[in-house]
């Protein structure tokens, strides 16, 4: 019968491990996180000549200049139409010079123009109720001023220049039923 080794290979003999070196980087390194770790305990103050004591005056927040509307998308009715447009386009004390607002069914497409208007910087603001986006386009005689797919709930403003006296033609496209607004002012 045949013998049956266990090992293959004689044993290697075990020698004296060599001692350890430390890293003279690890060591930089440990210092600095312990540095750091006792200076960030410390805290800088000076007077700045302000009486701490006394009770501060609570500085009002300004109100937005739009609102935000995204819990109710449905558009409104007919007879809730003015109640939404001064809800969501607030009063300016710069001249409106054109506004326009309407309901629009499944896809519908309104087109509406504005009356000549003289060169200059104009705002336009803009606004929509709807489950989905609506497109506002926005030319003058020559060229595409705006041209968005607004997502309703969110307000629009933009800021646009003539460079001649031109009427704009705006262009609002819906696909599903939906509420829009739109305001041109002079700034």
């Amino acid at each position: 019968m045949p013998s049956v080794r266990k090992a293959s290979a004689p044993r290697p003999v075990r020698t004296a491990r060599a001692p350890l070196a430390r890293k003279p980087a690890a060591a930089v390194v440990l210092g600095i996180v312990l540095a750091a770790g006792t200076l960030s305990g410390c805290e800088y103050t000076y007077d700045d000549g302000r009486d701490w004591s006394a009770p501060a005056e609570a500085t009002p927040l300004p109100g937005p200049v739009f609102t935000r509307d995204p819990l109710r998308r449905d558009p409104v009715s007919e007879a809730e139409l003015e109640g939404w447009i001064s809800e969501t386009l607030p009063d300016t004390p710069q001249t409106v010079v054109h506004a326009g607002a309407g309901l629009l069914g499944a896809g519908e497409v309104r087109t509406e123009a504005t009356p000549v208007l003289g060169t200059g910087t104009y705002a336009l603001a803009l606004a929509c109720r709807s489950q989905r986006r609506v497109t506002f386009t926005v030319r003058s005689d020559a060229l595409t001023l705006v041209d968005l797919g607004l997502r309703c709930g969110v307000n629009r403003e933009n800021v646009i220049y003539l460079s001649a006296e031109t009427a704009l033609t705006i262009t609002v496209e819906a696909r599903t039923g939906a509420n829009f607004a739109y305001r041109v002012r002079r700034l």
